[in-house]
């Protein structure tokens, strides 16, 4: 984790540094609202990544927003096994992440499938949401 506190930043060059983050390998970026000295509004910039991008991380943030110093901390994380799957819908297919650890299971269908049909057939986005999760509960009784 990579963080740093920006009192001087204008939202567009948070945006700006976001997207260049995100291209260069980071896992996540996120900004919370802070309050710095002088009671000055700020915002901390929080990057995820692996360890052997930090000097490329680093140099993105320190060359791309008003920041002198960052702050590092390494953190160990547990990952659930992640595969797809597709469901039949009436409105056509929808890609399903699967994700399991032991005995856990997480199905989640992918929303720019869920959006495209949505948007194709004029109806509501959970009405897709619905009818994919409906056919995945069917793969699963199949099983």
């Amino acid at each position: 984790m990579i963080e740093a506190n920006l009192d001087d930043q204008t939202g567009e060059g948070l945006g700006y540094v976001m997207d260049q983050l995100l291209t260069a390998g980071a896992y996540d970026v996120f900004f919370t609202p802070i309050q710095m000295k002088k009671n000055r509004p700020a915002t901390k910039l929080t990057v995820l990544g692996n360890v052997q991008a930090k000097a490329e991380l680093t140099k993105l943030i320190l060359s791309e927003t008003s920041t002198i110093g960052v702050r590092y901390q390494t953190w160990h994380r547990t990952i659930m096994k992640r595969h797809f799957i597709t469901v039949e819908t009436p409105y056509g297919p929808v890609q399903f992440k699967v994700a399991t650890y032991d005995d856990v299971t997480k199905k989640t269908p992918e929303y720019a499938d869920c959006a495209k049909l949505a948007q194709r057939f004029h109806i509501p986005l959970r009405t897709v949401y619905q009818a994919a999760t409906v056919a995945a509960a069917q793969l699963d009784e199949e099983e």
